[in-house]
């Protein structure tokens, strides 16, 4: 990973055009040639020996990242969480570099590539998020993880988007075009609380409420990422007249076309498993090779077909880890869950000090401090604007006893710190926006993702103990119908008496929904004996505990 790092990142500045995530397709052809221009004043010799300098410096650094880490975590220090660590290592490093005379030929070596990110750092990520995820504190909750994820950030976005557009008509901060403000609106809609999770799992919070954290997390980025691209494509056919209308049908397009390029890809590898015998002794590594490639083959298949690999990958993830993960010998089963969690940690690890180093490098537009300041404020209203909503409709549909608590809402808010997602978007932004309002949207978006991951992550364990949601976690049962084995059913609640409209409404939709065919019932009498080899074995998975994790997710060995 670290040669590949370096070989990516040998060009000067970010002149590498759209990456491959958040804009335009790439030409894996002009991203490798241009991989190969180095500095012009070394000589050859010298080139080699900077080269080692770089991997050497970003090995340390990974090195110290990870023991300074264990640290931190060992002495249950969580004013500084993991990812602050890393991204302060980096910063460090950064800075150093920055007052140094060496910056050029370091610099070289270390700006924040795009697509490096898009196409290398992300994809272990986002299927690791999907291959890890447990299934019944999940699936139970997955109503509400969709909306939180899918309508809760286009709220988010259309409402940071249009506060932003009006706060630019007020002259209260730097005004951008309504569309420009949607961009801006969805690329820091992208949450990534990696610190909060880790601190929820190292506490010990509710399962129901880290299982929403958790799960909107995994989605919320490839929403982001496709309402961004949707809404640069909205910007580049503006004088077609393209309208709304048009910009929410592409994007359900490529939202669902590439769940479905997903899902696809985890039936057909969960098939292959099934049938091709590669179980034995001497095609063990032929079986952990193959298992490893079908994620990249699902994300590049999504890109070359112009959806989301975001999405794509992660529904691999969470079909292959139901289906086909069954399917392989106990070998490769520890295998390959050992190694997509060394690779989403060492890729989340580098993302962060990355990303800091490039920080202190980069040159930012601070004249428009006004903008810094009111996104801020907007972020947060418009997060809340997400969080309580959707918790409102969730909680209609709930009986009683599985209502959002307003604590854990406010837990859900005050988790919405931004990362490396809502940082690559924004470096996006710089070649798919003119040059001053690229700029403007990328220094702003430097300084929310510093201030929330520093500050947000390291009052988190404080912010626990004030919501008393710390120690919870084995107290709030998951409602499964135990005759049923059913995780999605909900417990009706007695019948009111009281006949107002909200109560007719909520018992219309409790009516269909109970009257509506469980999936779960489909999974195990259909999905499951089609696709593995073992029925009813799956629900072993479930009870596993939680591990560590870079993540904070439900790691285990499967």
């Amino acid at each position: 990973m670290f040669s590949m790092a370096t070989t990516l990142t040998m060009t000067s500045g970010h002149d590498a055009g759209d990456g491959g995530g958040g804009g335009s397709q790439i030409s894996p052809a002009s991203l490798f040639s241009s991989s190969t221009s180095s500095p012009p004043s070394l000589h050859p010799g010298k080139e080699q020996q900077a080269a080692g300098v770089g991997i050497l410096l970003q090995i340390m650094m990974l090195v110290l990242s990870f023991v300074l880490g264990h640290v931190l975590r060992r002495h249950k220090f969580y004013y500084l969480p993991e990812a602050s660590a890393s991204l302060l290592i980096g910063l460090t490093v950064g800075a150093l570099a920055n007052i140094s005379d060496t910056e050029t030929s370091i610099r070289a070596w270390f700006n924040f590539h795009e697509e490096f990110f898009f196409l290398f750092l992300l994809p272990p990520i986002i299927f690791q998020s999907g291959f890890s995820l447990q299934p019944k504190p999940f699936f139970s909750n997955f109503g509400a993880i969709v909306t939180f994820a899918i309508l809760g950030t286009f709220i988010s976005s259309v409402v940071t988007g249009v506060l932003v557009y009006l706060g630019g008509l007020m002259f209260l901060m730097y005004k951008l075009p309504f569309v420009e403000c949607l961009m801006f609106g969805a690329l820091i809609s992208a949450t990534d609380p990696v610190t909060v999770l880790s601190i929820f799992q190292e506490l010990g919070t509710d399962m129901n409420l880290y299982a929403l954290v958790f799960g909107e997390s995994v989605l919320n980025d490839a929403m982001a990422i496709s309402l961004y691209r949707t809404m640069s494509l909205a910007r580049s056919h503006v004088s077609s007249g393209q309208n709304f209308f048009m910009v929410v049908v592409r994007f359900l397009e490529t939202f669902v076309g590439s769940m479905s390029a997903g899902v696809g890809v985890g039936f057909i590898s969960a098939l292959l498993f099934k049938y091709a015998g590669l179980d034995i002794d001497n095609l063990q590594n032929l079986e952990c090779c193959l298992f490893v490639l079908f994620p990249y083959f699902s994300y590049m298949l999504a890109e070359g077909l112009g959806l989301s690999g975001i999405v794509s990958i992660l529904f691999t993830g969470i079909v292959m880890k139901h289906y086909g993960y069954s399917n392989l010998s106990e070998n490769s089963q520890r295998f390959v869950s050992a190694f997509f969690h060394l690779i989403s940690s060492l890729a989340e690890t580098f993302i962060f000090i990355y990303m800091g180093f490039d920080i202190a490098m980069e040159q930012h537009s601070w004249s428009h401090v006004g903008f810094i300041f009111f996104s801020i404020i907007f972020i947060g209203v418009a997060r809340a604007a997400n969080v309580f909503s959707c918790a409102y409709m969730v909680n209609l549909v709930r009986p009683s006893h599985r209502h959002i608590p307003i604590n854990h809402q406010k837990a859900l808010w005050y988790s919405g710190l931004r990362g490396a997602m809502a940082f690559a978007l924004a470096l996006q932004s710089v070649h798919d926006l003119p040059e001053g309002h690229g700029q403007t949207i990328f220094t702003a978006t430097t300084a929310i993702v510093v201030l929330t991951v520093l500050l947000i992550g390291g009052s988190t364990g404080t912010m626990l103990e004030a919501l008393q949601v710390v120690g919870e976690g084995h107290e709030s049962p998951l409602d499964v119908d135990e005759t049923s084995g059913d995780n999605f059913r909900y417990i009706a609640p007695p019948y009111d008496d009281d006949s107002t409209s909200e109560n007719r409404f909520k018992l219309k939709l409790k009516e269909l929904r109970r009257s509506t065919p469980s999936f779960t019932s489909l999974d195990r009498n259909y999905l499951t004996p089609f696709f593995t080899t073992q029925n009813g074995d799956e629900g072993d998975i479930d009870d596993e505990p939680m591990s560590s994790s870079r993540r904070g997710g439900f790691y285990g060995d499967g």
